[in-house]
């Protein structure tokens, strides 16, 4: 099957889309022993011979694994600060693998790992709204003016973050315990949509994203997604990823006058 020439590489390893289209341009992958330039340029893996700084390239099995990533531990290729990556909770794997998203290091709950990067932008991005679900303590009561204020929208520097769905339960006097169900990917949202209401988040750990859960997984440990599963997330929101972008309404040009000139 014919591919985008960057998208090929990035499948067998060799770099993330972006830096495959820079060693395109750069003139170090070729097809057919001629060299390609061009980004527009496709290449079939299983019938070209594509190389790149002249090494023929192989495509790699594409690997799904869904983990319970604990605290403290980061959703990112690069170390940061000394604290184990999340993906080297699965060891004995040689191909490059990457998350759906991210867990920030003092969250917890279930992330999808992968080496799909088609997969992946559909599960990550929130054009296609999926939802994933999470279960909140914080600090104090949330009250119904609370829950609706979450549910109509909080607005953060980056942009409004409204959740689909909030329940919460008492747990003492001074905590509650409360499900959130979110479509959105904002840098620690959760948190800061409850700050903005007056409640810290004391733990914060996601325990669905779309069909996929499983209760029984504990903390630091995998299993691969199994192809039910993948086919679920597949037909994630179908609807959602040919819903055409929203129409942002111009604002009228003011009619000029001479009045208006003087002014």
């Amino acid at each position: 099957m014919l591919e985008r020439l960057q998208k090929v590489l990035a499948r067998a390893g060799v770099g993330s889309r972006r830096k495959c289209e820079e060693y395109i341009t750069a003139g170090r992958v070729s097809v057919d022993g001629k060299v390609v330039r061009e980004l527009g340029a496709k290449a079939d893996a299983s019938k070209n011979i594509v190389c790149c700084d002249g090494e023929r390239i192989k495509p790699e099995p594409r690997l799904y694994f869904l983990i319970n990533k604990p605290r403290n531990v980061v959703c990112s290729n690069v170390p940061e600060g000394g604290h184990v990556r999340v993906t080297d909770l699965i060891p004995g794997v040689e191909q490059r693998l990457f998350t759906v998203g991210r867990l920030d290091v003092d969250s917890e709950g279930l992330i999808i790992i992968t080496n799909d990067g088609e997969l992946a932008n559909r599960l990550a991005h929130p054009r296609y709204e999926v939802e994933r679900v999470y279960m909140v303590e914080i600090d104090g009561v949330l009250t119904p003016a609370d829950s609706a204020k979450l549910r109509k929208g909080v607005h953060l520097a980056e942009g409004v973050v409204r959740f689909q769905h909030v329940s919460s339960k008492p747990v003492g006097r001074e905590r509650s315990r409360v499900k959130v169900v979110i479509r959105q990917g904002l840098n620690r949202e959760i948190r800061r949509a409850f700050a903005a209401t007056g409640h810290r988040v004391r733990r914060l750990r996601r325990v669905a994203i779309g069909p996929i859960s499983d209760a029984a997984l504990r903390p630091g440990a995998y299993r691969k997604l199994s192809e039910k599963e993948l086919s679920l997330l597949r037909q994630e929101s179908p609807a959602a990823a040919k819903r055409p972008p929203r129409r942002v309404a111009r604002p009228r040009r003011a009619r000029i006058t001479k009045k208006t000139v003087e002014e």
